[in-house]
């Protein structure tokens, strides 16, 4: 197969591109960076997924039969109108256009499922907006041309490479033996996916064609509270069980603090309204099966501990912690 990861050097770009190649694809990245972590082993192309006339011209030129579409650009957001320059111009030797999404697309609410109605077309966050009018687009275009598009919606992505400051936030914490601040009660609902879980759906759906059209719910079925986020990353760690000391968010956010950039209170995206999905489509339809979360909160702490990291920066939470004991 002749295929294009769009994003191939990100998160879940350095997990898809080994299988594929070990599948015997003929793999194409398409990023904007100048390192290449797969040499030879993979082409290249370099461009800005944002720039829909270059883009266009790439998937023409490329004649790509499989389209795994993983970038958003978080600072500038990426539109429908961007992703559809890329999908609208991949032509007739197309059999899948896998599309990464979010839970975000819905907006809001517990145990969503596919068929449930999205985030509306002017929804006041960009990213939720974004992920959902995309999804709009592609199951038109679906309906409209048979572009034969499947779009994953993942939660929370974890594993041994990922950028965000997540799991190390609260590893770097327990390790020095600090108390971990806890938003609130701590009940907050959160799910999460294994990115390697996450890529063998990907692949799945592209050689299975009940996926096409379809929209998936990709994750471990269970959610979880952040209290108990925070057990199963001590288990991992092989750690005791940290102090918690609950603070209110008001406080939290009054302060300074942040869930998008530093400085962070209880890792980088991770006290976001609560959003969680029903996953029995994926692994009836897919046959998906999700690591156990805390084995694969192991992988993600042996590649850890065995990483150069800077010296965290503990400042903030000092300030909060005093604010709160005052």
């Amino acid at each position: 197969m002749r295929s294009l990861v769009i994003g191939g050097t990100l998160f879940i770009g350095r997990a898809l591109v080994p299988k594929l190649i070990e599948r015997g694809d003929d793999v194409t990245i398409l990023h904007r960076g100048r390192h290449n972590p797969f040499g030879k082993s993979v082409r290249e192309v370099r461009c800005d997924r944002n720039d829909a006339d270059a883009i266009r011209q790439v998937m023409r030129e490329g004649r790509y039969e499989l389209v795994f579409d993983n970038v958003y650009d978080w600072q500038r957001g990426t539109t429908a109108e961007q992703v559809e320059a890329a999908a609208a111009s991949c032509g007739d030797q197309l059999k899948r256009y896998v599309f990464t999404s979010s839970c975000a697309a819905y907006g809001s609410g517990l145990d969503r499922l596919e068929d449930d109605a999205l985030a509306a077309v002017d929804d006041e966050d960009l990213y939720c907006r974004n992920k959902a009018n995309t999804e709009r687009m592609l199951f038109r275009l679906h309906q409209q041309s048979g572009l034969p598009c499947v779009t994953l919606r993942p939660p929370f992505l974890y594993g041994p490479e990922n950028p965000f400051y997540r799991e190390q936030f609260f590893w770097d914490r327990m390790l020095a033996g600090r108390p971990i601040m806890l938003p609130g009660d701590g009940t907050r609902l959160m799910q999460f996916v294994h990115v390697d879980d996450y890529v063998n759906a990907a692949i799945t759906a592209t050689e299975n064609d009940i996926s096409i059209g379809r929209a998936y719910n990709v994750a471990n079925p269970a959610h979880i509270s952040q209290r108990e986020l925070l057990e199963a990353l001590a288990e991992a760690a092989g750690c005791a069980p940290p102090q918690t000391v609950s603070i209110d968010r008001e406080l939290l956010t009054k302060l300074g603090g942040n869930v998008f950039a530093p400085p962070f209170y209880f890792g980088q995206y991770f006290d976001m309204p609560p959003i969680t999905e029903d996953t029995s489509r994926v692994r009836k339809e897919l046959g998906f099966e999700a690591t156990p979360f805390v084995e694969g909160l192991r992988q993600t702490f042996n590649r850890y501990k065995n990483t150069e990291r800077p010296e965290p920066d503990f400042s903030f939470d000092e300030q909060a912690l005093a604010a709160a004991d005052g």
